[in-house]
This record gives structure tokens, C-alpha cells and sequence, in this order.
């Protein structure tokens, strides 16, 4: 990227320098430190064509769907966590609104080996599964290798590689070292995989300090940071904030319909900054 430390930056810039029609993108975080603010800034920034790639694709990516911003999804599982399908989704898949959608399905075993290879640098990745399942019939990327060793019959899945991958967490200092903790998924793995990355953060901070179970990235293997609090609503920042229950169940009726959901874009996305969006989630509970 032509440095040697991650830039702060504003999240427009960010998602400007970073992410661009027909990319391939990583947005990872699981459970909590979903980047959804950084998902509403593709939206109004338009990206069109983008592959996306996350293991257990939610509401953010219903959203990107629903936005035509997707060309193709790659995965492991997706739905609404406690509440039920992806509207949004489903309509893409079913319907070719507002255009068609092309599916690559994984096991969440093989997503995760996928995002370790391409973060080590190895073009594969090896592991006991997939077997006895329909998914190598009909999913690129999985093949039957055989172990030189012992001749056991294994499954090979190709690297994740993506164009970019973004995150949210909960620190950054002024020099673009990034400190998450909690449940911290393949966030990590996701970010050294990747080409170029986005890091939205709640707090920027003059130094880290050591935290039992944290992990921090190194300025250099980051590309941008962004100071946005709040950013992962309505999922959680562990330590920061709560997860917005009420808005998972909200998003079940706002998705259904697509003038409800066209609306609900207008009103929280495209008119909004990721902050103006916070606010009116935080006073409404039916928000970004």
C-alpha cells in the first residue's frame, strides 16, 4: 500500500481508499464488533459488484444485499441470530432483487481454515470435514487430498484472499496499533488475509495498555483506522456498549417489505452519518 503504518483517517475516506466496485470484502466479527457502520459507508459510497465474505453473515450483509451491492456471497451460515431469516437475503436469492445473487457455501470449520491459509500465505488450507455432505458436489474451492503420511483421505479448501476486510474494535492508538478482546472471532485472520484493511474503532488512545486475552495488530498490518463510537451497533463493543436486542427484532418486519426497507436505507444510511445514524437508533431503537 505504499506505507508502512496504518493512517487514520475519517470512515469516508477509509472505505473510499480502500474499497471499490467488483472487490472482494471481509466483514467479520462474531456476535459482537460487527463493522456496520463501515457496511452503511460502502452503501452510500455505492460499491457495486462486491463479493462478500463473511462466516456467519447477519443483518449487515441482509443490508449490503438489499442495497445492490452484492454480486455473490460466500459463507457458512446466514440469519437474523435468535429471530429468524434474512429478508433481504432471501429475496436476492429467490427473486433476483434488486438483482441476482450467487452463493458459495461452506462449512463454518472451512471458512475458518479458508481465512488462516490466506493468513499465512499458504494456498490451502487442510481439515476432517465437508465428507458425507453434498456441499464439494456443488462448492468451488473443495477438493479430496490425500496425506502423504499415512494415506488418509483429507479435504483441502482453497486460501481466503479477499481485497479488503474490515473490522470493528475497541482501541486503537495514535500510531494505528488496533486492541480488540472478547469473543474475537477470525477478525485477525480476516485482517492478515487481506490485501487492504478497515479498522473502525470506539476509542482512539495515546497508548495500549496489556489486557488479559486482548489481541492487538500491529500498525503495520492495518491499513486505515477510523475513529467511530459506536460502529458496530446494533451488535455490541464489549466493554462499550450493549447489543440493541429490540433492533434485531425490528429489522424481522423492516426487511419483509421492500418499500419499508428502501425507506428505513433513505432515513438511516443515505441521509445519515454513521454518528447522526447512532443517535437516532439510541432515541428510537429502529436505527442503524
Amino acid at each position: 500500500m505504499g506505507r508502512s503504518v496504518a493512517e487514520i483517517v475519517t470512515l469516508a475516506e477509509a472505505i473510499a481508499a480502500t474499497v471499490r466496485d467488483g472487490d472482494t470484502i471481509a466483514m467479520e466479527g462474531f456476535t459482537h464488533l460487527i463493522p456496520h457502520a463501515a457496511g452503511h459507508e460502502v452503501i452510500r459510497q455505492e460499491r457495486r459488484d462486491l463479493t462478500l465474505v463473511r462466516m456467519t453473515p447477519d443483518i449487515i450483509y441482509d443490508q449490503l444485499i438489499g442495497a445492490g451491492c452484492a454480486r455473490k456471497l460466500v459463507f457458512s451460515w446466514a440469519g437474523n441470530p435468535g429471530v429468524g431469516s434474512l429478508h433481504r437475503f432471501r429475496d436476492a436469492v429467490e427473486h433476483s432483487w434488486p438483482r441476482p445473487l450467487e452463493l458459495e457455501e461452506h462449512s463454518h470449520a472451512g471458512m475458518a481454515n479458508r481465512f488462516v491459509a490466506g493468513a499465512s500465505g499458504l494456498p490451502f488450507a487442510v481439515l476432517r470435514g465437508y465428507r458425507g455432505t453434498s456441499l464439494p458436489a456443488s462448492t468451488t474451492g473443495v477438493a479430496d487430498i490425500i496425506c502423504p503420511f499415512t494415506g488418509e483421505t483429507l479435504t483441502a479448501v482453497s486460501a481466503l484472499r479477499p481485497d479488503v476486510a474490515v473490522i470493528h474494535a475497541q482501541l486503537a492508538d495514535r500510531h494505528g496499533n488496533v486492541q480488540y478482546w472478547g469473543i474475537t472471532g477470525v477478525q485477525k485472520e480476516a485482517v492478515l488475509a487481506s490485501a487492504r484493511s478497515v479498522v473502525t474503532v470506539e476509542q482512539i488512545v495515546e497508548s495500549l495498555e496489556p489486557r488479559p486475552g486482548a489481541i492487538v495488530l500491529p500498525s503495520w498490518t492495518v491499513g486505515y483506522v477510523a475513529h467511530v463510537p459506536g460502529g458496530a451497533h446494533p451488535s455490541y463493543a464489549l466493554g462499550y456498549s450493549t447489543r440493541d436486542n429490540d433492533f434485531y427484532l425490528a429489522w424481522d418486519e423492516i426487511s419483509r417489505d421492500r418499500d419499508l426497507f428502501s425507506a428505513w436505507l433513505d432515513q438511516y444510511v443515505y441521509c445519515a452519518t454513521p454518528q447522526v445514524a447512532a443517535g437516532a437508533a439510541n432515541r428510537s431503537g429502529a436505527a442503524c
